[in-house]
């Protein structure tokens, strides 16, 4: 039985990139050593952390004022970090759009020198949509904090706004890499790998030269600017996770690049937005101009019904397909590694599941 990991993260990787891991697992480069086993300070690591800087910095064109960071802690860590480096003294300004955006303006509210506003929220409506945004804000602002896509809620920016001299703080997490965004339009990206790039285990941080603080954070770890000096080698980094983002990149790059992937990523999403528009059972709960091609919920509006699919379809090998309990129903996540087929293949399951259900 072929398994197609529809898992949100971590996430189904690319097999070429799992078969390079198997084949230098034991013995990297002649070393006689795995990369799990390389002193971070020695040359064969080096060369593996200033490659996947250098496959980053080309894949999503990142200018050279920007600094890249290869950090731990995932996204979790970066809603403390990024008020803690830039909003010292000034408004923090922060768009809802879900759990995760919920989570990041909680604990940027508990640190107490900080000023938090929430300039628009989806929460009216579960979240549903991505909401309209201030035309202008208040331009002596730290930041305008979004998350680009909503991992649990199915949304996505499918532009970016532009708030003049405020710059945007995106967390990319579930969709950097797999859509065309500018990463000039942006004064700090940041991302847990496990969707994709790579393993748990790495935060990667691209940031503007011009907003790295002036003065030390209290906690050294915490510290962007540090972090930067330290070339992402404070401490010990993350090493193999950053190998196997290594080896994520080079594929990305044999695939054509972002501009190749982003083109497939739609094509699978049509795939399965279309079967979802034309069933009488499936619905989707996210509005039409605001959802995600990455993660995609339906139901059927059936709790059970939505318990017998998924039990359906965890038999036919399409795993992790349950939505989170927030939503309910399904939750189908396609990253870049998800192959078209496997979205195909479930297309052709779900029709059946309905054709079965109709004949009940």
């Amino acid at each position: 039985m072929t398994i197609y990991n529809f898992s949100a993260g971590p996430a189904v990787l690319p097999k070429k990139v799992l078969e390079t891991a198997q084949s230098e697992l034991l013995n990297y480069r002649g070393s006689g050593m795995s990369v799990m086993e390389l002193s971070h300070r020695s040359s064969l690591f080096d060369e593996i952390i200033c490659s996947a800087e250098s496959l980053l910095r080309e894949l999503m064109e990142i200018p050279d004022n920007y600094k890249v960071l290869f950090l731990q802690g995932g996204a979790s860590l970066q809603f403390s970090m990024v008020p803690l480096n830039l909003a010292q003294g000034k408004k923090a300004l922060y768009v809802d759009t879900g759990a995760w955006s919920k989570k990041a303006i909680s604990v940027a509210k508990a640190i107490s020198t900080l000023d938090v506003e929430v300039i628009a929220s989806s929460e009216d409506k579960s979240y549903n949509y991505i909401p309209e945004l201030p035309q202008t804000v208040d331009q002596a602002a730290a930041y305008v904090h979004i998350t680009t896509n909503n991992t649990i809620e199915g949304t996505a920016y499918s532009t970016i706004p532009n708030f003049g001299k405020v710059p945007v703080v995106a967390d990319m997490s579930s969709n950097i890499l797999a859509n065309d965004y500018q990463v000039t339009d942006f004064g700090l990206i940041y991302a847990g790998a496990q969707k994709n790039i790579g393993p748990a285990g790495l935060t990667v941080v691209i940031i503007r030269e011009d907003l790295l603080n002036q003065t030390a954070i209290f906690a050294p770890m915490l510290d962007y600017a540090l972090q930067v000096k330290s070339n992402s080698m404070y401490n010990t980094p993350p090493t193999y996770s950053i190998y196997m983002a290594k080896l994520v990149f080079e594929w990305l790059k044999d695939q054509g690049g972002i501009p190749s992937i982003f083109e497939k990523n739609k094509e699978k999403a049509k795939i399965l937005y279309d079967a979802i528009e034309k069933s009488e059972l499936f619905k989707s709960p996210v509005r039409s101009d605001s959802r995600s091609l990455t993660n995609i919920p339906f139901v059927t509006g059936n709790v059970e019904l939505d318990k017998a699919f998924n039990q359906a379809a965890l038999a036919e090998g399409f795993q992790n397909l349950k939505g989170h309990r927030s939503v309910g129903g399904m939750r189908a996540s396609l990253y870049n590694a998800f192959p078209l087929e496997g979205v195909r293949a479930f297309v052709t399951f779900m029709e059946k599941f309905e054709s079965e259900q109709g004949g009940k």
